[in-house]
């Protein structure tokens, strides 16, 4: 026994919708031919009674229709034309029966002359209406296909996603962990005061980083925090040597962001263009509002085009290229990284979409307070 509650809703809906369709052609037919030919009430009762036979029929027909489609399209065809016959036979012998039999005209000659008359006008109707049934079912059967293709797209996609950032910040961790480890284990024989602040900020560090999983996105002033921390631990090495000054617009804090995502640019300015660097330099990271996006920046005074190694973007190490990565899976191709060196430094922006509910009509900047860079982005 069919289990109601298990038919999908459009189902159910394009099943009442025909009937209530072909309703509306009985009646507006039986009133016609109550009004011109026939002005007794058993016109409307015959109409009802093909009515009710045609409800019945259309769940038969498909039912019909969800059995052949499982076959290939010639076997369909011939189906259907094989259907449209029994159901011309069932309906036009239902018809004889509520209109001749019961007047009396019992014989088979009686039931062949009503049949052959059916093949003119009147049984035209009845195999409309298996065909406008049979197109029913294969115009829901396409949406649904076409809505279940782009329902499995999306979860392919959603999946693949999950699995990049998985990968991706798998790679940036052990990377960004290695480095700190070296750092304690030249400061533990120094200074066992500075060691404890590093095991301090350091334990800081590895909650952020075990906490962040997935694509989970973070506040930035908690990337921020993430930062200092990285940042304190490297002036435990570099002393004077490293500085670091923020430029945050405050706006901007409650801003979310993919986890650690700054932290690989702090970290190629500290060991490619300041660490290297005889008398250090500073690491300057900004964080502004331009219009309906955000701009983040991490630069440095530090070697630039004169260091050994210089991150032009197709060098970069495992840290730059996932970060560009992580930001172009998050945001679209237009937010990955745009990298500039010149001798006197090195310097590393992208930036991200507003979102929606954060965006407001008094957060527009003068025009020459756009860096370059975005004005043509920003139009």
């Amino acid at each position: 026994m069919i289990n109601l509650e298990k038919i999908p809703q459009i189902w159910k809906r394009a099943y009442l919708l025909l009937c209530l369709w072909y309703l509306i052609n009985f009646a507006v037919s039986a009133f016609l031919e109550w009004k011109l030919q026939s002005p007794f009430a058993f016109v409307f009762w015959n109409a009802l009674y093909l009515w009710e036979a045609l409800c019945v029929c259309i769940i038969l027909i498909l039912l019909y229709s969800n059995f052949l489609f499982r076959y290939r399209i010639y076997v369909q065809v011939a189906g259907h034309v094989a259907g449209i016959l029994v159901f011309f036979l069932m309906m036009g012998s239902f018809s004889y029966y509520i209109k001749d039999y019961v007047e009396g005209y019992v014989f088979l000659d009686n039931w062949k002359e009503h049949m052959i008359s059916l093949l003119r006008w009147d049984g035209l109707q009845f195999q409309n209406q298996y065909v406008i049934t049979t197109a029913v079912y294969y115009i829901i059967r396409y949406f649904e296909g076409l809505q279940r293709k782009e329902f499995e797209r999306g979860e392919l996609a959603i999946k693949n996603r999950e699995m990049q950032l998985s990968l991706l910040k798998s790679q940036i961790n052990p990377h960004f962990l290695f480095n700190t480890l070296n750092s304690i284990n030249m400061l533990v024989g120094s200074s066992k005061e500075n060691a404890r602040k590093v095991i301090t900020q350091l334990s800081d560090i590895f909650r952020y980083a075990l906490d962040s999983h997935g694509d989970q996105m973070v506040k930035l002033i908690h990337e921020l925090d993430f930062i200092d921390n990285y940042i304190k631990i490297q002036q435990v090495r570099f002393g004077t040597r490293l500085k670091f000054v923020k430029q945050i617009d405050f706006s901007c804090l409650g801003i979310k962001i993919p986890p650690m995502i700054l932290q690989p640019l702090v970290e190629n300015s500290v060991k490619y263009g300041v660490g290297p660097k005889e008398d250090g330099g500073t690491i300057t990271l900004i964080v502004k509002r331009f219009n309906h996006m955000i701009y983040f920046e991490v630069k440095d005074d530090g070697l630039g085009t004169n260091s050994k190694k210089v991150m032009d973007g197709s060098s970069s190490g495992v840290g730059i290229k996932n970060t560009d990565q992580r930001l172009r899976s998050s945001f679209g191709p237009g937010s990955g990284l745009r990298i500039r060196s010149s001798e006197w430094g090195y310097s590393v922006s992208f930036f991200i979409p507003v979102p929606e509910d954060e965006k407001t009509a008094n957060d527009q900047p003068e025009p020459d307070e756009i860096p370059d860079e975005l004005k043509s982005i920003a139009g």
